[in-house]
């Protein structure tokens, strides 16, 4: 348990500690417990939102259902930083791996909310909801080791 502790926290300490700043780092760091709860009703949270917005989908409010499922996919995407920490997870999400997709992620994000709120055009709107789905499907899968490669072989397959 103690190894994924420290590999998704990002602890990569030998034993030195040079920083000046770690003394203030420590004081601001919440204990793993409050980590996995933390992460764990960040995603509740925002899995709720998305369903929020699937029930004002049905009742035909595209632009609730736009900015609540938008709202629900950066609330599941923020609850990683509990478990590792917002910088470690910044520098993973533009790590050379998933740079690509991870400002595709956030592109679509802006879209989606920009044809919502300010164009107010619905088909616009469900369009880059669909776009975004994609995109955060193959941001998840790049921490997957090979999964982008099975995923394309396997697309490729059914196209051929």
């Amino acid at each position: 348990m103690d190894k994924l502790r420290k590999a998704l926290s990002g602890e990569e300490n030998n034993g030195e500690d040079n920083s000046i700043l770690s003394p203030v780092f420590d004081a601001a760091t919440f204990s793993w417990s409050t980590r996995i709860k933390g992460f764990i009703i960040c995603f509740v949270v925002g899995i709720l939102l998305s369903l929020l917005g699937s029930v004002a989908l049905f009742l035909h409010k595209v632009t609730i259902f736009a900015v609540l499922y938008t709202f629900g996919n950066v609330t599941s995407m923020a609850s990683t930083c509990f478990l590792m920490g917002p910088m470690n997870q910044l520098k993973k999400m533009f790590a050379s791996t998933r740079v690509i997709a991870t400002i595709l992620v956030l592109v679509l994000i802006c879209l989606t909310l920009f044809a919502a709120l300010y164009l107010h055009n619905a088909g616009l709107a469900l369009l880059f909801i669909i776009l975004q789905a994609v995109a955060m499907t193959w941001y998840s899968i790049s921490y997957i080791p090979y999964a982008r490669t099975a995923v394309k072989k396997t697309f490729t397959e059914c196209i051929a």
